[in-house]
């Protein structure tokens, strides 16, 4: 995909801010920032570091403010924003053009006929980060001189300490900096032309950075980083120096091609598992798709995987998990790690429950999800469909099996099984669905009841249990008997005056009659053949007129042109724009906010009730257009609930990729 800006986009500082990148590690650890160089977020940074895979991410490198000396003039490439508003220097205002290859962001900078190119990328497995710097163009020698801003701090904070003292020590390829007794040192290195470059060492606070985007969320958003040092060498033309930011001492050189490698080989296996002709933006986010997949380290010494739910702030979640599987390993072909995926989260199943989520420090995952486990049966299904691997549905059916019994028995937070065959949960003070909004004490969409969508992944892990039962040779009576029960009782989800389905039955409030997606998965599941139909002995939750209603219902008053509103505009409660501080945002969160990821659902529903490939293709094209907003080449959490659809939230969501990938792969066959 062509990904490239020139002045147009790079000159305008509004703009140029606004567009964000991002490289991973693998292990939970990233550098972010924008197209300008101006830090907007807490979360930007040349290297947050994973200090215990995949979460305790820790900002360790802010920034390198870059100065080109070139023909007796000076040029400041870097961007700062400080208190008040005051923007200095105007470093965007020599650059030239910005542009991605595959995932490595690259800046070109024009100093009058000088032409000096920035490469950032990391090193898989470690917390690494390179930035290298390439004389392209100019008649005489350049002089680039780098100041290292450095901090140590939670990625969710901000530093405020002026008075703060950091060890920093010259070593023989470097510096290292030490925040305190118990920190984890960072290792600054350079090498030009194979020749170790030499830093002075300063320690000097540069107060009242100003992030933008973290007043807007009405968070901290002043900033102290600390000067640790700097360094300057003579680039001619075709030379270039590499400086090195990691966890690990004497990291000299990293090869870029390497990675670009494994980019690469990602595209050729998604081209040769989908055997068709690929969009350029489908090939950018299934390049997107790679920097969720991280390694999980598991209690017996093996390596297992997992997904991160979303950049900048997120860490692995059972729920987005399970959903996004599907997406970002079986449509591009990588069946291996979906496996080790599955495996990893049947270790942690806990009372017939996977994790809702792994706090960012520590071992002890929270299991306040009433879905998560429903979603893991689909992913499952998904992957044997793809590959027919007998061996870890047996290995996995016991577990499988465990969790419906607990479930029918009763579980964490009153998840049980009602006598008219529905799933009900929740309880006062907890969050259970993916409408998981809490500030505080106060749940904003608690749904406490019997849950459509819940519902309609209960029935289909049943259909999923009866299928498995059938391959492996064990009675599938009851978990059929299980499913007609359920299917009888969904019927009481149809609201007739209305014309589409409940929300939520039996809350404390009785039934709740607002217009939200949910209902969208009473079309789109159960899945149990590639052309959406049942197979001879199942039947839908909803007969067809009912499905052509949801569906066409969903699409005049909840979609947009990047997903699904979660509530619809004429609702008292509905709030169009996300923003403001935590109460206005988590307010804003599911009432009304458009949500990336239930787009596949929409297309899946529209395809198993219209069965129009090119219609349902039209409903996900628009995301092509959103790959060059917001974080660059993959796809935001969420966007506004009213025109023109501002992408908001975590800048690149896995579920929200994903889905799209998912999405295009059943409107193409």
């Amino acid at each position: 995909m062509n990904l490239k800006f020139g002045r147009e986009i790079c000159g305008d500082l509004n703009v140029a801010e606004q567009r964000e990148w991002l490289v991973t590690n693998r292990i939970g650890g990233y550098a972010s920032g924008t197209v300008s160089g101006l830090l907007t977020r807490s979360y930007h940074g040349l290297l947050l570091a994973a200090l215990e895979p995949p979460s305790g991410i820790t900002l360790l490198l802010a920034k390198l403010d870059e100065t080109v000396v070139y023909d007796g003039n000076s040029y400041p490439l870097h961007t700062n924003r400080w208190l008040n508003d005051v923007v200095s220097p105007h470093g965007y205002k020599y650059l030239e053009k910005f542009y991605l290859e595959e995932t490595t962001p690259v800046w070109i900078y024009a100093c009058a006929d000088a032409k000096l190119e920035k490469r950032i990328w990391m090193q898989q497995g470690e917390n690494t980060t390179y930035i290298r710097y390439k004389m392209l163009r100019g008649t005489l020698p350049l002089t680039l001189s780098l100041k290292a801003l450095v901090n140590y701090r939670d990625r969710h904070s901000t530093t405020q300490e002026s008075n703060r003292h950091f060890e920093i020590v010259n070593q023989q390829q470097g510096i290292r900096v030490k925040a305190s007794a118990d920190a984890t040192n960072l290792y600054l290195s350079g090498v030009k032309e194979q020749e170790i470059v030499s830093w002075q060492i300063n320690h000097e606070w540069y107060k009242n950075f100003a992030l933008a985007i973290e007043e807007y969320r009405g968070l901290s958003n002043i900033e102290d980083h600390l000067y640790a040092g700097n360094c300057s060498v003579t680039l001619k033309l075709g030379e270039s120096v590499t400086i090195a930011a990691s966890t690990e001492e004497n990291r000299r050189q990293g090869e870029e091609k390497t990675e670009r490698l494994e980019d690469k080989k990602l595209i050729d296996l998604f081209s040769r598992h989908q055997r068709k002709t690929i969009p350029s933006w489908i090939e950018q986010l299934v390049l997107a798709a790679n920097q969720f997949i991280v390694d999980r380290p598991l209690a017996d010494g093996s390596q297992g995987k997992t997904v991160i739910a979303g950049y900048p702030w997120f860490a692995d979640w059972g729920r987005d998990t399970m959903i996004s599987l599907p997406g970002l390993t079986l449509t591009t072909g990588r069946f291996e790690i979906a496996k080790v995926i599955l495996r990893t989260f049947a270790k942690y199943i806990d009372r017939g429950m996977l994790p809702n989520v792994f706090p960012d420090r520590g071992e002890t995952p929270e299991y306040n999800t009433v879905d998560a486990t429903l979603w893991y049966f689909e992913a499952i299904r998904d992957y044997y469909a793809h590959t027919q691997d007998k061996q870890l549905l047996t290995e996995l059916f016991p577990a499988l099996a465990e969790i419906i019994d607990w479930h029918r028995r009763g579980t964490r937070y009153n998840i049980h099984l009602d006598a008219d065959g529905l799933i009900y949960a929740g309880e006062k003070g907890v969050q259970l669905t993916w409408m998981d909004a809490k500030v505080d004490d106060w749940v904003v969409t608690p749904r406490i009841g019997k849950p459509i969508e819940v519902n309609a992944l209960w029935y289909n892990a049943l259909i999923i249990m009866s299928q498995f039962a059938g391959y492996l040779g064990k009675s599938q009576t009851e978990y059929k008997e299980m499913a007609d029960k359920t299917r009888e009782g969904f019927g009481r989800f149809w609201n007739q005056d209305k014309q589409y389905c409940y929300d939520v039955l039996d809350t404390p409030d009785g039934n709740d009659d607002a217009l939200r997606p949910n209902q969208i998965f009473a079309v789109s599941l159960p899945v149990t053949s590639k052309d959406y139909s049942l197979g001879e002995g199942y039947s839908p939750l909803l007969n067809a007129r009912q499905q052509k209603q949801v569906v066409d219902i969903v699409a005049q008053r909840l979609l947009t042109s990047y997903g699904l509103r979660s509530l619809s505009s004429d609702h008292p409660d509905y709030i169009g724009i996300y923003g403001g501080d935590r109460y206005k945002r988590d307010g804003a969160y599911h009432q009304g906010t458009t949500w990336g990821w239930l787009i596949g659902h929409f297309v899946q529903a529209h395809l198993r009730v219209y069965n129009n490939p090119q219609l349902a293709r039209s409903f996900i094209e628009p995301m092509a257009d959103h790959l060059q907003n917001g974080c660059l080449g993959s796809i935001s959490e969420i966007f506004d609930g009213d025109a023109p659809f501002v992408p908001r939230g975590a800048f690149a969501q896995a579920w929200s990729v994903a889905e799209v990938l998912r999405g295009w792969q059943l409107v193409n066959g």
